[in-house]
Protein backbone atom coordinates (compact mmCIF):
# COMPACT_ATOMS: atom_id res chain seq x y z
CA UNK A 1 0.00 0.00 0.00
CA UNK A 2 1.75 3.46 -1.04
CA UNK A 3 1.87 6.38 1.32
CA UNK A 4 -0.97 8.46 -1.04
CA UNK A 5 -3.38 5.42 -0.13
CA UNK A 6 -2.18 4.97 3.65
CA UNK A 7 -3.14 8.67 3.76
CA UNK A 8 -6.46 8.59 2.16
CA UNK A 9 -7.42 6.07 4.16
CA UNK A 10 -6.71 7.62 7.00
CA UNK A 11 -7.96 11.35 6.13
CA UNK A 12 -11.54 8.57 5.10
CA UNK A 13 -11.73 7.96 8.47
CA UNK A 14 -11.38 11.01 10.02
CA UNK A 15 -14.00 11.83 8.04
CA UNK A 16 -16.28 8.74 9.17
CA UNK A 17 -15.12 9.29 12.33
CA UNK A 18 -16.21 13.09 12.64
CA UNK A 19 -19.63 12.42 11.30
CA UNK A 20 -20.10 9.93 13.97
CA UNK A 21 -19.49 12.10 16.61
CA UNK A 22 -21.10 15.02 15.35
CA UNK A 23 -24.38 13.16 14.77
CA UNK A 24 -24.01 11.61 18.31
CA UNK A 25 -23.62 14.95 19.77
CA UNK A 26 -26.84 16.18 17.81
CA UNK A 27 -28.46 12.97 18.73
CA UNK A 28 -27.94 13.24 22.72
CA UNK A 29 -28.28 17.16 22.13
CA UNK A 30 -31.73 16.73 21.58
CA UNK A 31 -34.14 16.16 24.31
CA UNK A 32 -36.42 13.32 23.60
CA UNK A 33 -39.60 15.49 24.22
CA UNK A 34 -40.05 19.18 24.89
CA UNK A 35 -40.55 20.14 28.60
CA UNK A 36 -44.95 20.28 29.42
CA UNK A 37 -46.58 23.07 30.45
CA UNK A 38 -46.91 21.52 34.16
CA UNK A 39 -43.33 21.23 34.32
CA UNK A 40 -42.93 24.82 33.27
CA UNK A 41 -45.19 26.33 35.74
CA UNK A 42 -43.31 24.66 38.80
CA UNK A 43 -40.46 26.46 37.57
CA UNK A 44 -41.88 29.70 39.60
CA UNK A 45 -41.18 30.90 43.23
CA UNK A 46 -43.17 31.34 46.09
CA UNK A 47 -43.81 31.40 49.66
CA UNK A 48 -42.79 28.03 50.37
CA UNK A 49 -40.58 26.45 47.75
CA UNK A 50 -37.63 28.96 45.72
CA UNK A 51 -36.27 27.90 42.70
CA UNK A 52 -32.96 28.86 41.21
CA UNK A 53 -31.95 27.64 37.44
CA UNK A 54 -28.24 28.31 38.15
CA UNK A 55 -25.55 26.57 38.76
CA UNK A 56 -28.47 23.72 38.83
CA UNK A 57 -32.11 23.33 38.79
CA UNK A 58 -32.87 23.69 42.50
CA UNK A 59 -35.96 23.61 44.83
CA UNK A 60 -35.36 25.45 47.94
CA UNK A 61 -37.67 24.90 51.09
CA UNK A 62 -38.77 28.23 52.77
CA UNK A 63 -37.47 26.12 55.68
CA UNK A 64 -33.93 25.56 56.20
CA UNK A 65 -33.45 21.79 55.24
CA UNK A 66 -31.14 19.77 56.74
CA UNK A 67 -32.28 16.66 54.24
CA UNK A 68 -30.92 16.38 50.49
CA UNK A 69 -32.33 14.87 47.30
CA UNK A 70 -30.16 14.94 44.56
CA UNK A 71 -31.97 13.74 41.31
CA UNK A 72 -30.44 12.75 37.76
CA UNK A 73 -31.99 13.22 34.82
CA UNK A 74 -33.18 10.59 32.22
CA UNK A 75 -31.09 9.96 29.43
CA UNK A 76 -31.55 13.06 26.88
CA UNK A 77 -34.44 14.46 29.13
CA UNK A 78 -34.04 17.99 30.64
CA UNK A 79 -33.89 18.71 34.19
CA UNK A 80 -37.12 20.90 33.94
CA UNK A 81 -39.43 18.30 32.90
CA UNK A 82 -38.91 16.93 36.73
CA UNK A 83 -40.47 19.90 38.06
CA UNK A 84 -43.65 19.19 39.49
CA UNK A 85 -42.53 16.11 41.38
CA UNK A 86 -39.25 18.10 42.60
CA UNK A 87 -41.25 21.25 43.85
CA UNK A 88 -43.58 18.67 45.70
CA UNK A 89 -40.75 16.96 47.56
CA UNK A 90 -39.35 20.85 48.39
CA UNK A 91 -42.79 21.93 49.47
CA UNK A 92 -42.86 18.87 51.93
CA UNK A 93 -39.43 20.38 53.52
CA UNK A 94 -36.34 18.88 51.54
CA UNK A 95 -33.91 20.71 49.34
CA UNK A 96 -33.67 19.24 45.84
CA UNK A 97 -31.39 19.73 43.47
CA UNK A 98 -31.88 18.07 39.54
CA UNK A 99 -28.60 18.54 37.79
CA UNK A 100 -28.28 19.19 33.95
CA UNK A 101 -26.08 16.54 32.18
CA UNK A 102 -23.20 17.13 29.35
CA UNK A 103 -25.28 15.87 26.06
CA UNK A 104 -28.10 15.31 28.07
CA UNK A 105 -26.61 11.91 29.62
CA UNK A 106 -25.55 11.62 33.01
CA UNK A 107 -22.56 8.92 31.87
CA UNK A 108 -20.91 11.73 31.17
CA UNK A 109 -20.75 13.29 34.87
CA UNK A 110 -22.07 10.70 37.36
CA UNK A 111 -19.50 12.48 39.99
CA UNK A 112 -21.91 15.74 39.60
CA UNK A 113 -23.67 14.73 43.10
CA UNK A 114 -20.28 15.39 44.66
CA UNK A 115 -20.12 18.99 43.45
CA UNK A 116 -23.81 19.91 44.78
CA UNK A 117 -22.68 18.53 47.81
CA UNK A 118 -19.98 20.87 48.44
CA UNK A 119 -21.89 23.84 47.62
CA UNK A 120 -24.55 22.85 50.20
CA UNK A 121 -22.71 22.01 53.50
CA UNK A 122 -25.97 22.54 55.63
CA UNK A 123 -27.13 19.34 54.24
CA UNK A 124 -26.42 16.43 56.79
CA UNK A 125 -28.20 14.06 55.09
CA UNK A 126 -28.25 13.15 51.34
CA UNK A 127 -30.54 10.88 49.10
CA UNK A 128 -29.60 10.24 45.87
CA UNK A 129 -31.65 9.28 42.81
CA UNK A 130 -32.61 9.64 39.08
CA UNK A 131 -34.79 8.15 36.34
CA UNK A 132 -34.08 5.89 34.05
CA UNK A 133 -30.35 5.96 33.00
CA UNK A 134 -29.97 9.14 35.68
CA UNK A 135 -30.86 6.38 38.40
CA UNK A 136 -27.99 4.07 36.89
CA UNK A 137 -25.75 6.80 37.42
CA UNK A 138 -27.21 7.60 40.90
CA UNK A 139 -26.32 4.07 42.09
CA UNK A 140 -22.71 4.37 40.87
CA UNK A 141 -22.34 7.39 42.96
CA UNK A 142 -23.88 5.71 45.68
CA UNK A 143 -21.16 2.39 45.20
CA UNK A 144 -17.95 5.23 44.91
CA UNK A 145 -19.39 6.95 47.54
CA UNK A 146 -21.29 4.88 50.08
CA UNK A 147 -20.04 7.24 53.20
CA UNK A 148 -21.56 10.44 51.52
CA UNK A 149 -25.33 9.18 50.93
CA UNK A 150 -27.94 7.91 53.10
CA UNK A 151 -30.56 6.67 50.36
CA UNK A 152 -31.45 5.65 46.79
CA UNK A 153 -34.23 6.32 44.97
CA UNK A 154 -34.75 4.63 41.32
CA UNK A 155 -37.34 5.97 39.44
CA UNK A 156 -37.54 3.26 36.61
CA UNK A 157 -33.64 2.37 36.85
CA UNK A 158 -32.20 -0.05 37.97
CA UNK A 159 -27.89 -0.42 38.89
CA UNK A 160 -25.12 -2.18 36.94
CA UNK A 161 -23.45 -5.57 38.29
CA UNK A 162 -20.12 -3.23 38.62
CA UNK A 163 -22.04 -0.80 41.05
CA UNK A 164 -23.95 -3.54 42.74
CA UNK A 165 -25.20 -1.50 46.38
CA UNK A 166 -25.63 -5.07 47.64
CA UNK A 167 -23.43 -4.52 50.38
CA UNK A 168 -24.22 -0.90 51.29
CA UNK A 169 -26.55 0.30 54.40
CA UNK A 170 -28.27 2.60 52.39
CA UNK A 171 -31.98 2.68 52.58
CA UNK A 172 -32.85 1.83 49.02
CA UNK A 173 -36.20 1.98 47.24
CA UNK A 174 -37.00 0.90 43.77
CA UNK A 175 -39.68 2.77 42.07
CA UNK A 176 -41.00 1.00 39.05
CA UNK A 177 -44.43 0.97 36.13
CA UNK A 178 -46.10 -2.00 35.49
CA UNK A 179 -46.61 -0.59 31.73
CA UNK A 180 -42.93 0.67 31.12
CA UNK A 181 -41.67 -0.33 27.92
CA UNK A 182 -37.88 0.95 29.02
CA UNK A 183 -37.61 -0.56 32.76
CA UNK A 184 -39.70 -3.17 32.31
CA UNK A 185 -41.10 -5.67 35.41
CA UNK A 186 -38.48 -8.21 34.59
CA UNK A 187 -35.61 -5.55 34.89
CA UNK A 188 -36.15 -4.85 37.77
CA UNK A 189 -36.60 -8.51 39.15
CA UNK A 190 -33.36 -8.69 37.31
CA UNK A 191 -32.03 -6.19 39.65
CA UNK A 192 -32.53 -7.15 43.23
CA UNK A 193 -29.18 -9.25 43.42
CA UNK A 194 -27.30 -5.36 42.98
CA UNK A 195 -29.66 -4.30 45.44
CA UNK A 196 -29.70 -4.88 49.52
CA UNK A 197 -32.01 -7.48 50.71
CA UNK A 198 -34.16 -4.91 52.53
CA UNK A 199 -34.86 -2.82 49.50
CA UNK A 200 -38.19 -1.64 48.94
CA UNK A 201 -39.81 -2.17 45.65
CA UNK A 202 -42.68 0.22 44.91
CA UNK A 203 -44.49 -1.08 41.92
CA UNK A 204 -46.76 1.39 39.94
CA UNK A 205 -50.31 -0.10 38.56
CA UNK A 206 -50.45 1.42 35.20
CA UNK A 207 -47.65 3.33 35.46
CA UNK A 208 -45.20 4.12 32.49
CA UNK A 209 -41.54 5.30 31.67
CA UNK A 210 -42.14 8.79 30.19
CA UNK A 211 -44.78 9.98 33.23
CA UNK A 212 -41.86 9.99 36.05
CA UNK A 213 -41.28 13.22 34.25
CA UNK A 214 -43.55 15.61 32.26
CA UNK A 215 -41.85 15.29 28.79
CA UNK A 216 -44.51 13.65 26.56
CA UNK A 217 -44.21 10.60 25.15
CA UNK A 218 -40.99 8.46 24.40
CA UNK A 219 -40.25 5.91 21.64
CA UNK A 220 -40.19 2.66 23.04
CA UNK A 221 -42.48 3.24 26.24
CA UNK A 222 -45.88 1.55 26.80
CA UNK A 223 -49.35 2.85 27.09
CA UNK A 224 -49.78 4.21 30.53
CA UNK A 225 -53.50 3.03 32.52
CA UNK A 226 -53.16 5.95 34.92
CA UNK A 227 -53.03 9.35 34.44
CA UNK A 228 -49.46 11.38 34.69
CA UNK A 229 -50.68 13.11 38.10
CA UNK A 230 -51.75 9.53 39.79
CA UNK A 231 -48.28 8.22 38.54
CA UNK A 232 -46.76 11.63 39.73
CA UNK A 233 -48.41 11.34 43.01
CA UNK A 234 -47.41 7.77 44.02
CA UNK A 235 -43.59 8.81 42.83
CA UNK A 236 -43.33 11.63 45.44
CA UNK A 237 -45.11 9.72 48.48
CA UNK A 238 -42.40 6.61 47.84
CA UNK A 239 -39.38 8.92 47.38
CA UNK A 240 -40.46 11.13 50.29
CA UNK A 241 -40.34 7.96 52.11
CA UNK A 242 -36.73 7.18 51.88
CA UNK A 243 -35.92 11.26 52.71
CA UNK A 244 -38.30 10.41 55.77
CA UNK A 245 -35.95 7.71 56.93
CA UNK A 246 -33.16 8.85 56.39
CA UNK A 247 -33.69 12.38 57.95
CA UNK A 248 -35.36 10.60 60.88
CA UNK A 249 -38.35 12.21 60.74
CA UNK A 250 -42.02 10.44 60.10
CA UNK A 251 -42.38 8.37 57.00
Amino acid sequence: MTRRVVLRVGLILVIVLTIAVAGFAVWAGTPSGAVMEEALAALESSDTVMVLTQPWLTFAPAEPADTGLILYPGGRVLPESYAPAARAIAEAGYLVVVPAMPLNLAVFAPNTAADVMAAHPEITAWVIGGHSLGGAMAARFAHANPNNVQGVVLWASFPQDSDSLTDSALAVTSIYGTMDGLASVEDITASKPYLPDDTAFVAIEGGNHAQFGYYGLQSGDLQATITREDQQTQVVAATLAVLAEVSGGPE
